[in-house]
């Protein structure tokens, strides 16, 4: 009777412990299926405000305060651009200072926590940067799309797409640059984005459905007179943007891809966000396996074998080894495998969708350059 007493608790732990890591493996892949584009990555660190003072801000000293450029810094309910770190500047030993560019929103107060962004503007168009726009709807699949359309007199549009943990804002960045050059601009909200369908089961799919509702822009910029579309994406926005310049049956209109911090393993970034919220290593394969069964992912995506070799237009790539969230060897692998048709431009020091943020004008020098035979 002992032997089958034993034998059952042990069948029960076995059980209990199968279900528990069943469990942390579900909490872990929330990380990518979950992200939130009103909350930072799990990747990007929580910083603390020390101090405010004209033309400047301190903030706690980390790697991510360290990084060059220019960024967007945001709070609860608060919005500011920073700029270089300010060396020669007294200060705290455990923290940095850098310029106050300015605070768009709210206050920054010591004590107050707050995080990096790629986005420096908030807004629409309009009230972010001056430019006329108009609100409209792109048909999906799943309903209306919201996006913003800013006019210009070429007859080839960018798509401008973005990624994990940002919102269409994130497009503004690069809307003056584009303008001047005289592109039609349409940066789409798709998705799950606010004012966007919710997909049916409230999941991110890092591409792989939404790919489709870039497909719909694609369709709605030829219905309304582009000739031919550059599609510009961050992040899973990118990863968009290939599949749907693979995959679409308008896929003859696209003249470029633009693809910067692009996700080109599902299963690398899933690892990355999950080991960023502290999952431990050995179960990592689970939060990999809990993300493919809930959201359907394939294989290993665009990192296989056949994806580079079905590239067909011209492709700048935009990318560095500091990511944290997409690994930049596979950017790598990639313009290896594609000599011919894709350009990697590396920019050191930058985070995951921050490559223009490190060094704008370098970076749209490089994109001018790439544009200009396409238009």
């Amino acid at each position: 009777m002992r032997t089958v007493s034993a034998t059952a608790g042990a069948v029960t732990a076995v059980l209990a412990a199968g279900t528990a890591s069943v469990v942390v493996g579900r909490l872990a892949s929330d990380a990518a299926l979950k992200a939130s584009a009103a909350r930072p990555l799990p990747t990007e660190p929580r910083l603390t405000v020390h101090g405010t003072a004209a033309g400047r801000i301190t903030l706690t000293r980390d790697l991510a305060t360290l990084r060059p450029g220019v960024h967007g810094l945001a709070g609860d309910g608060s919005h500011a651009v920073v700029g270089p770190v300010l060396e020669g500047t007294p200060h705290p030993a455990d923290t940095v200072v850098r310029r106050l560019e300015r605070v768009t929103h709210g206050t920054f107060a010591p004590g107050d926590a707050a995080w990096l962004t790629p986005n420096l503007y908030v807004g629409n168009p309009r009230t972010a940067l001056g430019l006329d726009h108009t609100d409209v709807d792109v048909p999906g699949e799943l309903g209306a799309l919201p996006a913003w359309f800013v006019p210009g007199d070429r007859d080839t549009w960018v798509i401008a797409v973005h990624g994990l943990g940002t919102t269409r804002e994130h497009a503004l960045n690069l809307m003056g640059f584009l303008h001047a050059r005289r592109l039609p601009v349409l940066a789409l909200a798709y998705r799950g984005d606010p004012g966007a369908p919710r997909p049916p089961d409230r999941l991110n799919h890092l591409g792989e459905t939404e790919w489709r509702d870039v497909d719909a822009a694609i369709r709605y910029a030829v219905r309304h007179g582009a000739g031919r579309v550059v599609l510009l994406g961050w992040s899973t926005g990118a990863t968009m943007a290939l599949r749907a310049a693979e995959h679409s049956q308008v896929r003859d209109r696209v003249a470029g891809l633009v693809l910067d911090s692009p996700v080109l393993s599902w299963p690398a970034t899933l690892r990355a966000l999950a080991r960023a919220r502290h999952t431990p290593e050995p179960l990592l394969p689970l939060a990999v396996r809990a993300a493919q069964g809930r959201a359907g992912l394939h294989a290993d995506g665009l990192a296989g074998a056949g994806g580079p070799d079905r590239l067909q237009v011209p492709t700048l790539l935009v990318h560095g080894p500091d990511d944290r969230v997409a690994p930049w060897e596979y950017s790598r692998r990639l313009a290896r495998r594609r000599p011919g048709l894709v350009t990697l431009h590396t920019v050191p020091d930058a985070s995951h969708a921050a490559m223009w943020n490190a060094d704008p004008e370098e970076y749209e020098e490089r994109l001018r350059r790439f544009l200009t035979p396409l238009l």
